[in-house]
């Protein structure tokens, strides 16, 4: 089976030598997604990966400074790859509820292995993106890492969903703020269903995807297609709150 002849632009400040177009790369990039899995980002160590490859921790620091740029790394790849599906599935459909729901349904398969790709498990990536992914961007040095432009992968994925969401309906208030909330939800709720379940209506004894991707579907439409009437209770529920506030300041000055 062909290899896929693709390779996805990373931040090159998350590395010192480019792991994609070497075979020593490669495997680095292949096993710390199998090792990280395996043991998690707490107890991983170049030290134990060179010893998985059969290389020295000196050959792994010729690429990264250290572990947690390496998971910044992996989760940039899969952010970029997701992206690159949805621009790729989205070639020449104009409508767009089909466009979101393309890109809905690209969140959740990306976490499907994809043959074409020998180096990367999506299906085992995915895995880590769910249960360690938020640790690549919830850390004290958040801040500086995004002056670096570390997070830009993940800022273009949500720009580019939004964009089909404002397509869909110009005048919804918060795209940016759904199409983020879309990624984080397919993730905590996958990670709700397999380990938190009191925590999610997902049940792990059915397709989890299946219900993932039905789950963003409805909140995605319902709340886009919906926004005019929901701007209507906003203005209705503001009405009230300021005559009950008119109210309380009239039983204030009587007392």
């Amino acid at each position: 089976m062909p290899v896929f002849a693709v390779e996805l632009k990373i931040n090159e400040g998350l590395f010192l030598r480019n792991p994609q177009r070497t075979n020593l790369g490669r495997k680095i990039l292949q096993h710390s997604i199998l090792l990280i899995d395996e043991i998690g980002v707490e107890r991983f160590t170049f030290k134990k990966l060179a010893e998985r490859i059969n290389s020295t921790e000196a050959s792994i620091y010729r690429y990264f400074e250290n572990k947690h740029l390496l998971l910044l790394y992996l989760v940039n790849w899969y952010w970029e790859w997701m992206k690159f599906r949805i621009d790729f599935k989205m070639m020449n459909i104009r409508d767009p509820k089909a466009k979101l729901r393309i890109a809905i349904s690209s969140i959740v398969d990306t976490a499907k292995r994809n043959a074409h790709i020998e180096f990367i498990d999506e299906d085992i990536l995915h895995r880590i993106v769910v249960s360690e992914g938020t640790k690549a961007y919830h850390s004290k040095e958040v801040d500086e890492q995004n002056k670096e432009g570390f997070f830009l992968s993940y800022k273009s994925l949500c720009g580019k969903i939004a964009d089909i969401i404002i397509e869909l309906n110009p005048s919804f208030p918060y795209p940016r703020a759904l199409a983020s909330n879309l990624l984080e939800m397919a993730n905590n709720h996958i990670y709700f269903a397999e380990h938190l379940p009191r925590l999610t209506d997902i049940r792990k004894e059915v397709d989890i995807l299946q219900q993932v991707e039905e789950l963003l579907t409805y909140f995605a439409f319902r709340m886009t297609l919906n926004s005019d009437g929901m701007e209507s209770e906003k203005v209705e529920s503001n009405h009230h709150d300021d005559y009950a506030n008119n109210g309380f300041s009239k039983m204030e000055n009587n007392a």
